[in-house]
């Protein structure tokens, strides 16, 4: 801290400088961008439809109560709350009658959220006390988008910077670029290629999902489109058909394939085993082993 006298005084005067350095690379600025928003309010048509977009949206109950049915699961929601829904993600809202539901709905290319307190990653909801800038920000968005006056955008896009801060800030979610990535089907056959090489240890869906940097949420889905499966039931497949080969082909006891394999124990490999193939490791021995 500077400290400066006037002249003719002994009265101290205090100055403050700060020095800026844009480091921080945390918000993908480059690549999310405003792509719409609107404000809503229940009234008797209201058409609660699933659906899904290809962008993230970020919903403020302004005021009322509902549920959001998101992937077939039912939440309540209430004023002053921030629901979070990712990119492809079916979702639709529910009012009450009796306390009608109004929102303010920001609509975001070019990012998902990473929402570490979710169970599926899909989407979370958010609690905000009244001194927040989430909502005077999307108020001003919808002013700006109105009047249009002249750089609008400039101001919308500003705004919406802050509010994915504040909610980087005050929730336990981060922003994740989307045009970065590799494309669906390439980011599932590496994931896949992994799984093939890596599927006795002890993977787990962060760790794949990290291997292409995308969501757990997002690269499991992907991943169930593009083969069928799921990334923890492939690996589970791997390994019974290893199993089933070492089975056939060598002496090795159902303890040590379990082992060899990555279960956590004999019985949950033995368990495993005869739901898939339907008999249990010793009966498939019998029936398949290769005589020497």
């Amino acid at each position: 801290m500077t400290i400066y006298y006037k002249i003719g005084s002994v009265t101290p005067m205090s100055h403050i400088n700060y020095s800026f350095n844009q480091t921080d690379d945390s918000l993908p600025r480059d690549k999310m961008k405003l792509r719409n928003i609107a404000s809503t309010r229940y009234s008797g048509d209201w058409p609660s439809i699933p659906h899904s977009h290809s962008y993230a949206e970020l919903f403020y109950i302004v005021d009322g109560a509902g549920q959001f049915q998101i992937n077939d699961k039912l939440f309540p929601v209430q004023a002053h709350q921030l629901v979070v829904v990712n990119p492809n993600v079916i979702h639709t809202e529910v009012s009450l009658e009796s306390h009608p539901l109004e929102y303010i709905v920001l609509g975001i290319e070019g990012l998902e959220f990473t929402i570490s307190d979710a169970a599926e990653g899909s989407f979370c909801v958010y609690t905000f006390d009244g001194n927040n800038d989430v909502l005077p920000c999307m108020r001003k968005i919808l002013t700006e988008m109105q009047n249009r006056e002249s750089n609008f955008q400039i101001l919308c896009q500003a705004y919406m910077d802050i509010i994915v801060v504040q909610l980087m800030r005050n929730a336990s979610v981060s922003a994740v670029p989307i045009h970065s990535r590799l494309p669906a089907n390439r980011q599932c056959a590496t994931v896949k290629r992994y799984i093939d090489h890596h599927y006795k240890e002890n993977l787990t869906l962060d760790e794949l999902a990290e291997k292409v940097s995308i969501s757990k949420y997002h690269m499991a889905h992907a991943f169930k489109r593009e083969y069928g499966v799921s990334p923890i039931n492939y690996i589970i497949d791997c390994r019974i058909r290893e199993g089933k080969r070492l089975l056939a082909e060598t002496g090795l006891a159902p303890s040590q394939i379990a082992s060899i394999l990555g279960f956590s124990s004999s019985s949950y490999f033995c368990k495993t085993f005869s739901n898939i193939e339907g008999t249990s490791p010793t009966e498939y021995r019998k029936a398949n082993q290769v005589k020497f």
